[in-house]
């Protein structure tokens, strides 16, 4: 009995942290999420055959509200019952408050103050620039190198 409760802690440990870094380093929308779902349940621990990830995603899909967590439902849900829904919509939810209190944190520190953030849109457009020339030249030059070359 201790074996099956350490497993099964270990198994919710193990979705609470993927689910979380799924959604910390995703970027693009619900549907990308949807797909490293599929790629780290399906693909990489084999907890949910590919078919039955297919309908989750078709519930998340038609449920109302956001696809990450309606997938985040739906997967956490088969995998662990009602304690699953709750560690995945937990899981896919603090990257994005965090972010977003990051973010206003520093937008009421900065609101006030136009020539801050006038300087800070100009010092990372100028390196964005600056980026993109240097990559660029860099691709021309060894473009040019192998043309002159033969």
């Amino acid at each position: 009995m201790k074996d099956k409760l350490k497993n099964n802690h270990n198994m919710l440990f193990r979705l609470f942290l993927s689910t979380l870094y799924i959604s910390a380093f995703t970027f693009g929308g619900g549907y990308v999420i949807v797909s490293l779902m599929k790629k780290k349940f399906v693909d990489d621990y084999h907890w949910i055959d590919e078919n039955e990830m297919l309908d989750f995603v078709a519930i998340a899909q038609s449920a109302p509200g956001p696809i990450a967590i309606n997938g985040a439902i739906v997967v956490g849900y088969r995998l662990a019952g009602i304690l699953g829904i709750g560690i995945t919509i937990l899981a896919t939810v603090i990257p994005p408050f965090v972010i977003i209190s990051v973010i206003s944190f520093f937008y009421n520190a900065f609101r006030d103050n136009f020539i801050s953030i006038f300087n800070f849109i100009i010092f990372h457009s100028f390196s964005f620039f600056l980026k993109d020339y240097i990559i660029n030249f860099n691709i021309c030059k060894i473009n040019l190198t192998k043309i002159f070359k033969n």
